[in-house]
């Protein structure tokens, strides 16, 4: 039975909960949101049952959540692909991630990082080895008008990104770090890194990769630290959490905005997550741990047989 009739039906909460009350309903909309599309890859990925799984795709397709799309004609196969209204919940994903790491699997305490030996650092590091989903990010510098930013693709067309997350990092003439910014753990430090990377950017690029910075700010935000700190590189701007949520990426909340904990992502030409860095105690020192890491894994590559 549907919550609409059984609750207040002037309630958002109670109508929303009619939607995705369920809790394998969230579970789905997860694994889509990460990238994976076709019924059996969802139900071998969540352990549900073939008839479970059906019906909770079929009412969120009814609901607008889900829209099916035909990649197999004879017989009839179909993807499953968040909507505009899907997309929407990615912030109650996130804001249940950061929960549940917050409250349930922690202490409650306020961090922008996490313990080496923590479930939440476990989960970033099992990221290796799976393909980064293919989106687009408003970026900074870009050039252009605000109100129509470019986008990017976080993963550049090299071979090798190397994508760095950080909590925020503003222009002086810019209000944005919270109250008791700095005495949040791993919170600060997010310019200094941000400066390390664009010193050693020559470093990066005699190995062939890219390197994007990615935060929650806004696009103009991102821009005006740019131009004040003279980046040269793309910052990326995962505002919308479509990033966030597809990698579930580890974030904090402060000063009511879903800020992404700091974390290095080593990934290839075919969009795969080949190295980790998680946690970072090190802003400035986490660029040389990163070149360290681009070397080690070319050369584990180069030793393999054949190509990859």
């Amino acid at each position: 039975m549907r919550y609409s009739r059984v609750a207040d039906p002037d309630c958002s909460i109670a109508q929303a909960l009619a939607v995705v009350g369920d809790w394998w309903t969230l579970l789905i909309v997860r694994d889509i949101a990460g990238g994976t599309h076709q019924f059996d890859a969802l139900r071998d990925a969540l352990g549900i049952s073939r008839k479970v799984l059906a019906d909770r795709l079929a009412a969120l397709v009814g609901d607008g959540v889900l829209e099916k799309r035909l990649y197999h004609a004879h017989p009839p196969r179909h993807s499953y692909h968040l909507t505009r209204v899907g997309q929407g919940l990615l912030p109650v994903l996130v804001a249940l991630q950061d929960w549940g790491g917050q409250y349930v699997m922690g202490d409650g305490t306020l961090s922008a990082t996490s313990p080496a030996d923590s479930a939440e650092t476990r989960r970033v590091h099992a990221l290796v080895g799976a393909r980064v989903p293919e989106t687009v990010l408003p970026a900074a510098p870009s050039g252009e008008p605000w109100d129509t930013p470019a986008e990017r693709d976080p993963v550049a067309g090299e071979p090798w990104t190397v994508l760095y997350c950080f909590p925020g990092a503003y222009a002086p003439d810019v209000q944005g770090y919270p109250p008791g910014w700095g005495e949040i753990p791993g919170a600060a430090g997010c310019t200094l890194e941000s400066c390390t990377y664009r010193d050693r950017l020559p470093e990066f690029e005699e190995r062939g990769a890219r390197v994007y910075g990615v935060s929650t700010q806004r696009p103009d935000q991102l821009a005006a630290f740019a131009e004040h700190a003279g980046i040269t590189f793309p910052l990326l701007s995962d505002a919308d959490l479509r990033l966030t949520a597809a990698l579930r990426l580890p974030t904090f909340r402060a000063s009511g905005l879903d800020r992404l904990k700091r974390l290095t992502l080593l990934i290839d030409a075919e969009r795969t997550v080949r190295g980790v860095l998680y946690p970072v105690p090190d802003p400035a020192g986490s660029v040389g741990d990163a070149l360290a890491l681009l070397d080690e894994v070319t050369a584990a590559d180069q030793r393999l047989p054949g190509p990859r």
